[in-house]
């Protein structure tokens, strides 16, 4: 979907809500990240142009079954929830569950100033230097902490189930088996046993982001202004952030030529958060066969034309590196435990 297919009934919607005198202007999709079904806009008055609101529209990709990433209404009660306890998330003032108004549901969320460090092509407004990315990304770090100690059993007693260990590595098979080169399977497969083998003891379940890294989070001026792209939040681990950002940072996780832009090491970023580095091997692997195995999916919709967004090949490049990375840390952790 493009912007001239919900110009129409998004400019109904905006008569409905916000009267016949409002006007939708400056339609655009917002590709920051490369965002899915995202478009930005402006509700301004047809006589004087008076900005009313700046909005953002999430819409469920049309004629996929609604589950997980795909289900965007689902975000509204976190989203919800989580500005109500003035965690930095934009609210939501619209969304709808149905098909009445963008024939898929949606989420109609408040614009938040401020631009994501997609880490590894970070837009030319940011300093690169170390001394203006670090900053960032421990904001990142200190800001994850504030979301894993919100309350969701008692914001979000019935949003979602916790989802159990064994079940977030297996729920990956599906996306893993879309790898269009034989090598990514197998080499990704045998990283999937090893992890099941040996998956730890799980912290009490707390709210997960699923994708948290600077890319996700917006920066006005240099400071933190709001986290975004919820789509794979889920109840688990806290620790699956953790090593998400921790793999991130990991220089040996990818090729030269494609690895994200961070001064930090994966150790000082778990110590900022308050973990002890040493015992997040197993999740920094999990995390480097997770984005592996989203990775193969998207190279293969990249390929096959339905999807087409060539910044997946440069991921093509990485996913050897991830799954190769994410089997030495095991071996590190098995001969952790053996020394112990």
């Amino acid at each position: 979907m493009k912007p001239e297919d919900v110009a129409a009934p998004l400019e109904r919607f905006v008569h409905a809500h916000y009267g016949a005198s409002a006007a939708v202007d400056g339609l655009a999709a917002m590709e920051a990240g490369h965002a899915g079904l995202t478009f930005g806009f402006r509700v301004v008055g047809r006589s004087d142009s008076r900005v009313r609101a700046r909005l953002v529209l999430k819409l469920s990709p049309p004629g996929v079954r609604r589950a997980g990433n795909t289900d965007v209404y689902r975000q509204a009660p976190l989203l919800r929830a989580l500005h109500g306890a003035g965690l930095p998330v934009p609210d939501v003032p619209w969304a709808g569950p149905d098909e009445a108004w963008f024939g898929t549901p949606f989420v109609m969320m408040e614009w938040l100033a401020g631009t994501p460090f997609f880490v590894w092509q970070p837009d030319a407004r940011f300093d690169r230097s170390p001394e203006a990315v670090a900053p960032l990304w421990l904001q990142c770090v200190d800001a994850l902490v504030q979301l894993h100690r919100f309350d969701w059993q008692h914001h979000l007693p019935d949003w979602e189930r916790a989802t159990p260990l064994h079940d977030e590595i297996t729920r990956w098979d599906g996306i893993l088996a879309k790898a269009p080169e034989p090598a990514w399977l197998d080499a990704g497969r045998r990283v999937r046993e090893r992890l099941l083998a040996a998956r730890p003891e799980s912290p009490p379940p707390a709210l997960v982001h699923g994708d948290y890294q600077p890319g996700n989070v917006l920066y006005e001026r240099g400071r933190l202004s709001g986290v975004i792209d919820w789509e794979l939040a889920s109840i688990g681990s806290a620790l699956l952030d953790v090593g998400w950002l921790m793999m991130l940072a990991d220089g040996a996780s990818w090729p030269s030529e494609w690895r994200p832009v961070c001064p930090l090491s994966p150790e000082k970023i778990a110590l900022r958060y308050g973990a002890e580095p040493h015992a997040l091997a197993w999740w920094r692997a999990f995390a480097g066969y997770r984005l592996g195995a989203i990775s193969c999916l998207n190279v293969h919709l990249h390929r096959s034309g339905r999807r087409p967004d060539a910044v997946w090949e440069r991921f093509a490049a990485a996913i050897p590196c991830m799954f190769a990375r994410a089997a030495a840390l095991l071996d590190d952790a098995e001969a952790n435990a053996t020394r112990r």
